[in-house]
């Protein structure tokens, strides 16, 4: 009877402790699988790891007075209303390219927008401290006639030219065209130099005969005031059929946007940032004239009713990387051979050109 009574409670001791066992297993077991999708949903939903922010930049941009200028007014508005994401930016506008020049060989101005071969002389000044981001103007030179006797460049043979920029850009353009159509521009023509655009229009108007070379948005202004005026040479189509028919896919550039090569190096997503929002200000001026023109009038850079016909015949534009390298070496190449001192004296290397 003792022995019986043992049995059966060692065998109920065995059953409580299995039971005992099998619920701590079968507890163990979610708790398991909830640790596991824990650490799964952990995996999953963890962020990347966050992208450092870009700096906030305060940039001084400087333009002259015309085409280099009028591109930017979209970014200058912007600028205006502080929409410029992380970039600050202090605008200057300037008459002409030598209140400009000594801002940027000082170190005054970050981003400046200048005449091409300045650039050249500029980066050979400095050696090598400023860089050419991009071509922000093509040609702006026309051949303007009373009457309609000029419909190709060889039709100048034999006139009176009026122009100025005696020993810069438009010079060095008007030999290039003249003699890559067989003209000499010394024996078949004769060009009269004038200090000034207003100088060359008030020669026209007493020469019957005669043709004038000017800039826009001064062809503008001229035609406006004198109906019998007509634009008879895109000067920028002539220097791009020339170049062609040598091989070379050179351009006749006026305008270009460089900057202090140290900032370029300190503050690369500032730069590539101003490149960004300086191409949609391009697209801006061309595409929506109108409003473009009013803001040209409110920076104070032309009248808006100028600006509304000029636009279309600035070639304002945005080219950079390789094809503005190409376009712009060409071209100042050009420039060198006429005469080296119109680019600095020598080529500027393969340093010059800001390629991302």
């Amino acid at each position: 009877m003792k022995k019986k009574l043992l049995s059966l409670i060692c065998v109920t001791a065995l059953l409580i402790s299995g039971t005992v066992a099998c619920g701590a297993s079968k507890e163990a077991a979610p708790a398991e699988q909830e640790a596991t999708v824990v650490e799964e949903t952990v995996e999953e939903e963890a962020p990347a790891e966050a992208e450092t922010p870009a700096e906030d930049c305060d940039v001084r941009v400087a333009a002259l007075k015309g085409p280099t200028a009028m591109g930017m007014v979209q970014l200058m508005e912007a600028a205006e209303n502080d929409d410029t994401a992380t970039n600050h930016y202090e605008f200057s506008i300037s008459a002409a390219p030598d209140e400009l020049t000594p801002s940027i060989v000082q170190g005054n101005v970050d981003i400046a927008a200048v005449p091409a071969n300045l650039a050249s002389v500029l980066f050979n000044k400095t050696e090598g401290k400023v860089q050419v981001l991009a071509i922000n103007t093509l040609g702006v030179l026309y051949i303007v006639e009373n009457g309609d006797t000029i419909q190709s460049v060889s039709d100048l043979k034999g006139k009176t030219i009026y122009a100025s920029g005696k020993g810069a850009t438009p010079e060095f353009a008007l030999n290039y065209m003249l003699s890559s159509n067989g003209i000499d521009p010394e024996k078949d023509v004769t060009i009269e130099y004038k200090s000034e655009h207003a100088e060359c229009v008030a020669a026209l108007a007493n020469d019957e005969d005669g043709v004038a070379m000017l800039p826009q948005p001064f062809v503008t202004t001229a035609l406006m005031q004198n109906d019998s005026m007509r634009i008879a040479l895109d000067m920028t189509k002539e220097w791009e059929n020339s170049a062609k028919n040598s091989g070379s896919s050179a351009s006749l550039v006026t305008g270009v946007v460089v900057a202090r090569t140290d900032f370029v190096n300190e503050h690369p997503d500032a730069v590539k940032l101003f490149l960004e929002q300086y191409e949609a200000s391009t697209a801006y001026t061309n595409d929506s004239v109108d409003e473009a023109s009013e803001l040209i009038e409110k920076y104070d850079i032309i009248k808006a009713a100028v600006a509304k016909q000029a636009i279309p015949y600035c070639n304002i534009t945005f080219i950079a990387g390789s094809e503005m390298k190409d376009k712009l070496s060409g071209y100042l190449e050009e420039l060198f051979n006429q005469n080296p001192q119109a680019v600095g004296g020598k080529l500027p290397t393969d340093e010059f050109y800001y390629i991302q």
